[in-house]
């Protein structure tokens, strides 16, 4: 393991940059940070575990909130589940992923028995409503 990890090299760039959104040809504002240097500000600041205000600009990230900005912005648009299924395909093909220690449970999957029933509402006019019967 290096001892910069949130270094990213050119390899696992080469996977991520295709995935991120392009920026607006005529966006107002200087010009924005470069994705590769704001994407090591948030693997900063996740790694070190500091607020995104406490981000050292002389490390060349941009200032905190930039990288907050741009993390939003991947979250919102899925880069990060279109970067997590294509490391774990890869992983996969490698044969680098132990299947046997797969766990899936409710907050990833919903888990759906049998028919769905209507939920039973309360009734807010002065006769019984037909859903309350």
């Amino acid at each position: 393991m290096t001892t910069r990890p949130w270094i990213v090299d050119d390899d696992l760039w080469a996977l991520i940059e295709p995935l991120l959104p392009p920026w607006p040809e005529r966006s107002p504002g200087p010009k924005p940070m470069a994705d590769r240097l704001c994407l090591q500000g948030i693997l900063y600041v996740l790694h070190q575990d500091v607020a995104w205000q406490l981000l050292p600009l002389e490390l060349g990230f941009g200032s905190g909130q930039t990288c907050w900005r741009r993390l939003d912005r991947w979250q919102q648009t899925g880069v990060f589940d279109r970067l997590h299924r294509i490391l774990l395909a890869e992983l996969n093909a490698a044969g680098e992923l132990d299947w046997t220690r797969a766990c899936v449970d409710g907050s990833h999957v919903r888990a759906r028995k049998g028919e769905t029933r209507p939920v039973r509402r309360r009734s807010t006019g002065g006769r019984l409503a037909a859903n309350t019967i």
